[in-house]
């Protein structure tokens, strides 16, 4: 009986191994398909706030460029994101690392796109409130979304 309650947690790591996650899909936009999108945020962290713009490029036939500035315009991370998932740092500024900007932007951009403005996003380290403040429909510029070109300093 005891050899028995042993084989049991093999048992069940082996069959958690063996099976597969779905890869993570992209949540539905409340934005249109084509679009520029700016907006403002306050970032949080350690209770100190940091106030941030984002412009956000949406392509049905490309995928999502979010560029985000300072207030005085230095770029802080510039991230696309194809229509495959793959995710791109085009540009990162100081206070952000690629990792972290392909980790933790590309995931609040999906979050951002998914729900109305404000958008309030507590993230374990930080909080992100996000404000939409002017959508214009109509089709982005292809070389935006081409990661092989990249961004001028």
């Amino acid at each position: 009986m005891r050899r028995n309650l042993y084989f049991f947690p093999w048992l069940l790591l082996v069959v958690g191994c063996a099976t597969t996650l779905p890869p993570p899909q992209a949540l539905p936009s409340l934005f249109p398909a084509d679009a520029l999108v700016t907006q403002r945020a306050v970032l949080t962290v350690h209770g100190q706030q940091f106030t941030l713009n984002g412009y956000l490029a949406l392509s049905a036939a490309w995928g999502k460029r979010l560029i985000v500035t300072e207030n005085f315009g230095a770029v802080l991370a510039d991230v696309l994101v194809k229509r495959d998932g793959a995710v791109h740092v085009m540009r990162s500024g100081r206070a952000f690392r690629p990792a972290w900007i392909r980790r933790n932007v590309a995931a609040d951009m999906e979050r951002v796109l998914a729900e109305a403005s404000p958008v309030m996003l507590v993230r374990r380290g930080y909080t992100l409130e996000v404000r939409t403040v002017e959508t214009k429909p109509g089709p982005q510029p292809p070389e935006l979304f081409d990661e092989t070109r990249k961004a001028t300093p």
